[in-house]
């Protein structure tokens, strides 16, 4: 399912100066003043006629930080929600449907059960909605409500589990309605499908978006929720370009890779599987979709195949106010996870090397935190200066 790249950028206007919504003839080279006043369209080439909704998954934009970053360093930020419904979830959605789809496992009508705290459950929603497949997800309650909302207007049906039970008790749960319904787990924190599709597209999507501007990739920041993007990626950057520096991100208060202590695990014909029991180093943390309270097996294959290079532990508080910074400086609007990375490389920007590039992947919208502390210190009323603008002008008072 890889498909041409339709980011790449044939005609630069950058050269132009723009007067209104039309370009300065003097700069456009052209004698012709009609010619002059073309309207200044965005040079961009993603505009394409799609068979169907899954076909817009992935070739997602690579931004510059323009503000954020410190001079002499420049940080790029991988917009991972610019997917269709907003996460880079959707490409473990499409990717484990094709698989089940491919190995005969998945038939035509087939209900999928998931356990997701949402951004798979979303993605897998919209996938299920354009394939036809029936789907419940099973998501604990300590996550946002908008998030339940989205997948029931995909279609879906919602079990909610005890926030007390955590990531392992929505896993067990999604085990359960799978054994006694003869349903799809899609098995996201344990299925090949989920790494190797970032392997075969977000990986290589990097790579060349790097090489395409002929600039090195010095940094690759990263964290893990299921470890698909994590291990997918990190293991084609690591074949494709091997001098860049993989970041491993995980919370400061979950530090379940930090503490070096391996997850017990059930066996599942007789290979290792989910997760027996919680991980001891795992607390309640902000960033959702991060780091649930066990390390998934998809992220355990990329630990022990030393896909990184060093760890970058962020605090929750970094994180929302990284993510908050993100949208008001840059026009950036993402979740708490993307505040993370992006953390993360603004802290190796204390150490690189003047002129590296570091890239970190921005996991998903902001718009599916707006119940959520990312947004606690946003009114939905006006403010004093809300008040003091509105009081300017005579209508209304």
């Amino acid at each position: 399912s890889s498909k041409p790249n339709h980011h790449h950028h044939r005609h630069h206007h950058r050269h132009l100066t723009r007067v209104g919504p039309y370009f300065n003839p003097r700069t456009m080279g052209g004698s012709s003043s009609k010619k002059a006043l073309q309207p200044a369209l965005p040079s961009t080439e993603r505009c394409d006629i799609y068979a169907d909704i899954t076909e817009t998954i992935g070739q997602t934009p690579i931004v510059k930080l323009n503000k954020l970053a410190p001079p002499g360093v420049n940080v790029y930020a991988k917009l991972e929600y610019f997917n269709p419904l907003g996460s880079v979830k959707d490409r473990l959605a499409i990717g484990i449907v094709e698989a089940g789809e491919k190995s005969g496992e998945l038939k035509p009508g087939k209900t999928i059960v998931e356990a997701t705290s949402g951004n798979t459950g979303i993605g897998l929603a919209m996938v299920c909605a354009q394939r036809g497949y029936p789907l419940v997800i099973v998501m604990a309650a300590s996550f946002s409500v908008e998030r339940r909302k989205i997948m029931r207007a995909l279609g879906a049906k919602v079990v909610i589990t005890p926030a007390a039970l955590g990531g392992t008790g929505m896993v067990q749960k999604a085990e359960e309605l799978a054994e006694k319904h003869g349903w799809f787990l899609a098995r996201q924190f344990e299925s090949e499908a989920n790494s190797d599709y970032h392997k075969k597209t977000t990986g290589p999507e990097i790579v060349k978006a790097f090489e395409k501007k002929g600039l090195s990739l010095d940094y690759y920041v990263v964290g893990y929720g299921t470890g698909g993007t994590f291990t997918g990626t990190a293991s084609h950057i690591r074949e494709a370009s091997p001098s860049t520096k993989i970041l491993l991100s995980e919370p400061v208060e979950a530090p379940l890779v930090a503490s070096g202590k391996e997850q017990v695990r059930k066996e599942v014909n007789g290979k290792p599987g989910p997760p027996a029991e919680p991980h001891p180093a795992w607390s309640p943390h902000p960033v959702q979709g991060w780091t649930p309270n066990f390390i998934p097996l998809v992220c355990e294959q990329g630990l022990k195949a030393k896909l990184y290079d060093e760890l970058a532990p962020v605090a929750g508080k970094d994180a929302l106010e990284t993510a908050r910074k993100l949208a008001v400086a840059e026009g950036i609007f993402c979740g708490i996870s993307g505040g993370a990375t992006v953390f993360a490389a603004l802290e190796a920007c204390k150490k690189a090397p003047a002129g590296s590039n570091i890239l970190a992947l921005v996991p998903d919208t902001a718009e599916r935190y707006l119940s959520t502390p990312l947004f606690s210190n946003i009114e939905a009323e006006m403010n004093e200066e809300e008040l003091e603008v509105f009081n300017s002008t005579p209508l209304g008072q």
